[in-house]
């Protein structure tokens, strides 16, 4: 029977029961805080007793997820305030290549491109980022982009993760593009020989054209230590405004506004297998996917307006 508490007589104390949801709300949200560290020792426990899968490439998921993409989130979320867009373009389950510009001095372009469909996209998908050679032969880098999903950019790996149903990017301007000096800024360089198109062909998955508008700011380069750099067997060493004249200061990257728009697909199973080895057709699909990037680069930048707003 429900209890009438207008029975009581005046200063009478009443005992309510605290419950679980109640003590959380009471406490100052020591509830959540004790969740998250049980989870993190979980997530220790695990690591330790060997208890996560890593598949023939080398990606953990749960590491990528966990640790890696966490450390740099707060950069997408709060430096960079990344707005992606064009979602719908990228497939839920199947194969697909995303084919993205590429810039920026330092690849930090690839890494928020990996936030975005993890993050944003509908089915949390995880990218299968192509690279150079150089990033596998640094021991530590080599080894934390093999965690993170990240392979070779040759046929063989790229063919088997998009049969596979695996979304795979590449960036065909390579270090040309993220590379290149602050007064060529938005305007792609040359695409290759279309390794990446035979590739989409033979696994008869989409093209997914991607802009990325933002990371041109973020180390503008105005120069390079080319002496050095072939000393040290690098690509380049940039001269930027901060770097190196104040020191690892200047390391830190220019809070840019961010934009990134997935495309509409380009279809390759209109046409057969083999002809991936069709050089002409190989060519006039390279210059198609670059040339809608352009276009999309233009029409983005328009959209975005100032690279440091409010700053000006």
């Amino acid at each position: 029977m429900p209890h009438d508490f207008r029975d009581e007589e005046p200063g009478t104390a009443r005992v309510i029961p605290i419950t679980a949801a109640r003590r959380r709300a009471t406490d100052g949200g020591a509830g959540a805080v004790e969740d998250r560290v049980a989870a993190l020792l979980d997530f220790l426990r695990r690591r330790v007793a060997g208890e996560y899968e890593v598949d023939e490439f080398g990606f953990d998921p749960e590491l990528n997820d966990k640790v890696l993409l966490e450390l740099i989130r707060p950069l997408y979320r709060h430096w960079f305030r990344v707005e992606t867009t064009g979602l719908a373009n990228v497939p839920g389950e199947a194969g697909a290549l995303v084919v993205a510009n590429h810039s920026g001095t330092v690849p930090v372009d690839a890494l928020m491109l990996q936030v975005a469909l993890h993050d944003e996209h509908p089915a949390h998908r995880a990218l299968r980022l192509l690279g150079a050679d150089l990033v596998y032969q640094l021991p530590v880098l080599g080894h934390l982009s093999r965690k993170s999903g990240h392979t070779l950019a040759c046929p063989e790996d790229a063919d088997r993760l998009m049969r596979k149903g695996e979304l795979v990017g590449v960036f065909p301007e390579g270090f040309k593009g993220v590379g290149k000096p602050f007064s060529e800024r938005y305007k792609l360089q040359r695409f290759g020989r279309g390794g990446f198109v035979a590739s989409a062909i033979r696994a008869q998955v989409p093209i997914i054209p991607c802009a990325i508008v933002g990371a041109e700011e973020i180390y503008p380069k105005i120069g390079d230590f080319r002496s050095l750099a072939r000393l040290l067997g690098l690509p380049y060493i940039p001269i930027t405004p901060l770097f190196p004249w104040l020191g690892p200061l200047g390391l830190l990257p220019l809070p840019s506004k961010w934009m990134i728009q997935f495309g509409e697909p380009v279809r390759t199973d209109e046409y057969d297998p083999e002809e991936a080895e069709d050089p002409m057709l190989v060519f006039n699909l390279t210059d198609q996917v670059r040339e809608l990037i352009q276009q999309q680069l233009n029409h983005l930048r328009l959209q975005r307006g100032h690279a440091f707003p409010p700053f000006f």
